[in-house]
């Protein structure tokens, strides 16, 4: 029985793009922008993906603005510190479930 190999590039890209954008602003709009473009044209289990990519962008965005609004009261700082290490966590345990080739379990989740 052949197995059928599915491209999971796309999404490793925007992944790898979004750890960027910790240091390289902007980088992570490209990223965005792929999983907009890719995410009806994946299998369901890689739509899971993509929905978790677009909403790490969004929700990462808000706490940049927070983030950045709040550090002329040096708190903000402490937001974006939070907003790094959270970018890594979710990009972490979504590239694991990416390369277990299954459906990221919780795609709405903050």
């Amino acid at each position: 029985m052949a197995e059928t190999t599915i491209n999971t590039t796309t999404p490793r890209i925007i992944y790898a793009l979004y750890l960027a954008g910790v240091i390289i602003p902007f980088v992570s709009i490209i990223g965005v922008i792929m999983a907009y473009v890719n995410k009806d044209d994946a299998p369901e289990w890689l739509q899971s993906h993509y929905q978790f990519l677009i909403r790490t962008f969004w929700i990462g965005h808000l706490y940049v603005v927070i983030g950045a609004i709040l550090s002329i009261i040096l708190i903000g700082y402490l937001v974006l510190l939070f907003w790094v290490v959270w970018i890594l966590v979710r990009c972490v345990k979504g590239m694991k479930y990416l390369d277990e080739q299954q459906a990221h379990p919780n795609p709405t989740g903050w």
